[in-house]
């Protein structure tokens, strides 16, 4: 029998999942707390709820895709709320990015209603998410995992089981803190190259090639080169990385001398007014205090 279920966030990734699991056969009732949304959904033939409590009360697998730990726990345990509206047994599984130390809280305050919980965070942007091609990292019960697999190879190719509650997202922190030392040294760098005289594209072609090749290099000098700070995450909302390694540290005492000067590039970049730009956008704050950019010939601005 298929489960019924349930999807809640139907932003850049979320509608897509969700899209992808209606595909894949799944009964699925949605909900946004922008109305705007939906309609994409239910144009799909998707089902409308009026609140997270409504969603939680008709489905027997829930999933949660929404912005950051405060929107999770307030749509949990929020005013009209899953919390609310859920029977003791719902699957209720947080495919959004957020804190370790509060996945656990959230779990623990879950399991005292009879809600299983499970974090799963996935990785690859608005294109991945589109064509069910995720990374889904799982942490959970074993069993629990096995019961939701197929909802979740709707939505991804690469799925794997980390371990307990909360693996999922300290698997997916430890992937994104890498991801923003590269983009924080990238900023940091490549205006140097040009300071110093050397041409940005042949700096590129070296850089996409060479040793001090990445995914961050792959992904955001050829749109740097384009004057292009518009695709992918913003640097404002990447920063809760960056905050939640800084928890992990003070609680577990654990030093993060690379992280916390990644944490300074962002920082900076946020209070210079970069913010909303994506992280390839880094590079501005070093563009401007060295009075010099990463462009095409011709394309500076």
């Amino acid at each position: 029998m298929i489960a019924k279920t349930g999807f809640i966030g139907l932003g850049t990734m979320g509608k897509w999942m969700a899209l992808n699991m209606l595909k894949a056969g799944f009964p699925v009732r949605v909900y946004d707390i922008n109305p705007a949304a939906i309609p994409f959904l239910t144009g799909q033939g998707a089902a409308a709820a009026d609140s997270p409590a409504d969603v939680a009360g008709q489905v027997d697998w829930l999933f949660l895709s929404l912005p950051d730990t405060e929107v999770v726990e307030k749509a949990i345990f929020g005013e009209n709320g899953v919390a609310q509206g859920a029977r003791p047994g719902l699957v209720l599984v947080d495919l959004s990015t957020i804190g370790y130390i509060p996945t656990l809280e959230i779990n623990r305050r879950l399991l005292k209603k009879g809600i299983l919980f499970a974090d799963a965070p996935v990785s690859g942007m608005e294109a991945r998410a589109k064509e069910a091609q995720l990374t889904v990292m799982f942490g959970g019960d074993e069993s629990l995992f096995q019961t939701v697999r197929p909802a979740l190879e709707a939505i991804g190719n690469q799925i794997v089981y980390m371990g307990g509650i909360g693996s999922g997202q300290l698997t997916k922190l430890i992937n994104q803190l890498l991801f923003n030392i590269s983009c924080a040294g990238l900023a940091e760098v490549l205006p140097m190259a040009v300071k110093l005289g050397l041409d940005p594209e042949k700096v590129a072609q070296v850089v996409t090639t060479g040793t001090g090749r990445s995914f961050a290099a792959d992904f955001f000098i050829p749109l740097t080169l384009e004057n292009r700070f518009d695709e992918g995450y913003p640097v404002k909302s990447a920063y809760k990385d960056l905050i939640s390694a800084a928890e992990i540290s003070a609680h577990k005492g654990i030093p993060l001398p690379v992280v916390n000067a990644t944490a300074v590039t962002f920082q900076m970049a946020i209070a210079e007014g970069f913010g909303d730009l994506s992280k390839g956008g880094l590079i501005r704050l070093f563009e401007k205090l060295l009075k010099t950019e990463f462009r095409k010939k011709g394309d500076a601005k």
